[in-house]
């Protein structure tokens, strides 16, 4: 008969096909195990990091993947990350040691009350459970797209199994994953009644979609939307490209978009808004829509998720959206010929910038704009936190929304970039990794520097925004006053550190240094490092994004 460990690791293998994290005694015997799987297994050098690897994984493949860490501090050193999954609602399995079944030892902690308190449910594996309790793990995190952890005791790991027939040639057992959620009762029939009425008689029709339209695969069917009604499309920072018509999509919604497009979208009598969460920074603190705007929600919450929603209509994005095309043709409506009427290109335009600041460091605009004209067409950019997270979604275009990944903006945490990298680079292997990160969160993740690096080696691009200081604080608080010597960081050598780790590092003092960004994307991937862009930008600069948010702050 099997270990525990070892059936937890067969189960496991039969629906993830990567784990992430980093090996102690707590989950040694776990991972002896998974070693003799199908699984493939990378070491990171922080736990929070395997976290943010699995979730950056799904973001970019959307199959859903694992982390592991050992029990006590390695549980611990997780919980950042794992909050970030659970509001990012981000499908992911950790797999965990923990105290053993007799009780807490001096240095332990209570593991499942410390996951409650993020928001993920505890699986705890027994001798007679071990199949059955970690499928219900992963069917768990997939139905409710969440993070949960499945704790393994430690005097239960290297017990062989009670199971009857649990052995490594019996298949694991099967997922059952929820059909997609369909409108049910005469509540939700009316509601879609109504907007199909709606869309059919509005002069200026406008669709917003987020993550969770992608995720719901709906964007063919939105294109199709959008043209039955003449709409002008719109975008979460991640669901940008959703939409199969960029000709008349304007961008970013809320502080990312440009200042044009966001008076179009001022403008619109209808819009629907699909698998987006309306948060504070999409809706511009409610002044996104005009107070005349009739407002309609789709997702899968339980309820509108901002006041502003006019209707509300719980189902998948997919499903909704097809079933509107059918009836706008049953009814045979004529598109709006709004979105034909307007600029869209010159609406989304942004500023260039200038080259230099007037504190004689970089703009960071012409930066970006730069950096923009030179990346990779076929690329996946993972985003840390930070002021600069305007720079990307301003003025890098992405294919597709599994090609912007954000980890960290849902806790509004910083540090969890140089991670992101390993599980969007094994998620896809033939895409070029443009990770977009700041000095304070780089350092903050520079744990896993190697990693990335290990792990992405010649398809891997840093860019550090490096303002030798944490610029949000120094925007939201340095300007109200409040003593800014804590809000500054000695300027580090972001390229010497990449060095150190086998990449090359770049130190950009000047537009002409970006020159080394074109020859590196001209060279094959196996033929080429992972390069570093230590990019020294001036911090007075401040982010659209930011300036909205210092003005609601005032």
């Amino acid at each position: 008969m099997p270990t525990v460990s070892a059936l937890v690791a067969h189960t496991l293998s039969a629906h993830i096909d990567h784990v992430f994290g980093v090996m102690g005694n707590g989950n040694a015997l776990f991972l002896d195990a998974l070693d003799r799987t199908s699984t493939s297994y990378t070491a990171m050098r922080h736990e929070a990091g395997g976290v943010v690897a699995a979730d950056a994984h799904f973001r970019a493949s959307g199959r859903i993947a694992a982390a592991t860490a050992t029990y006590g501090a390695g549980f611990t050193n997780t919980l950042t990350a794992l909050a970030e999954a659970v509001q990012a609602r981000i499908p992911l399995v950790l797999v965990v040691g923990d105290e053993p079944t007799t009780g807490s030892r001096p240095w332990g902690v209570d593991q499942i009350a410390m996951a409650s308190g993020v928001g993920a449910r505890t699986f705890t594996v027994g001798r007679t459970d071990v199949a059955a309790t970690t499928v219900l793990a992963i069917e768990h995190a997939l139905a409710n797209r969440t993070a949960a952890v499945l704790a393994i005791p430690y005097d239960v790991a290297g017990l062989e199994v009670g199971e009857p027939d649990a052995r490594a040639d019996v298949p694991a057992p099967a997922l059952r994953i929820p059909s997609p959620m369909t409108p049910k009762g005469e509540f939700a029939t009316q509601v879609l009644v109504d907007t199909v009425a709606a869309l059919a008689t509005a002069r200026r029709p406008l669709l917003l979609a987020g993550r969770g339209a992608w995720l719901a695969d709906a964007g063919e069917a939105l294109g199709a939307l959008a043209a039955a009604t003449g709409a002008l499309t719109l975008t979460t920072a991640l669901g940008r490209g959703v939409f199969p018509d960029e000709r008349y999509d304007l961008g970013v919604a809320g502080g990312f978009g440009a200042d044009e497009a966001m008076r179009l979208v001022h403008e619109a009598d209808v819009a629907v808004v699909f698998g987006a969460s309306l948060n504070q920074f999409t809706m511009r603190f409610g002044e996104l829509f005009a107070p005349g705007t009739r407002v309609v929600q789709v997702d899968v919450a339980a309820a509108a998720t901002h006041p502003n929603v006019s209707s509300f209509l719980r189902a998948d994005a997919g499903v909704v959206a097809r079933a509107l095309v059918d009836e706008l043709h049953v009814i045979g409506a004529s598109p709006s010929g709004w979105r034909e009427s307007v600029d869209v290109a010159a609406a989304r335009a942004y500023e260039a910038g200038d080259r230099v600041a007037p504190d004689g460091r970089l703009d960071p605009r012409a930066v970006a704009a730069r950096i923009g004209e030179l990346l990779p067409e076929d690329r996946v950019v993972v985003s840390d936190g930070g002021h600069f997270i305007g720079w990307a979604n301003m003025y890098w275009p992405v294919a597709s929304p599994d090609r912007m990944i954000m980890v960290g903006t849902a806790f509004q945490s910083i540090g969890l970039g140089f991670p992101s990298v390993p599980g969007a680079a094994l998620a896809r292997p033939d895409s070029t990794i443009v990770l977009t990160t700041g000095d304070g969160g780089g350092l903050m993740a520079l744990a896993d520097l190697e990693s990335a690096v290990r792990v992405a080696r010649g398809r891997g691009l840093a860019v550090v925004w490096n303002d030798a200081a944490y610029g949000a604080e120094v925007n939201l608080y340095g300007l109200k006053g409040l003593a800014e010597a804590p809000m500054l960081i000695p300027e580090t050598d972001f390229a010497g550190l990449a060095a150190a780790v086998g990449a090359e590092g770049v130190v950009v003092r000047e537009l002409a240094d970006l020159d080394r960004l074109a020859d590196w994307a001209a060279r094959p991937a196996d033929e080429r490092p992972f390069l570093l862009l230590d990019c020294r930008i001036s911090g007075g600069v401040i982010a659209p994004y930011q300036q909205e948010i210092i003005r609601v702050n005032s």
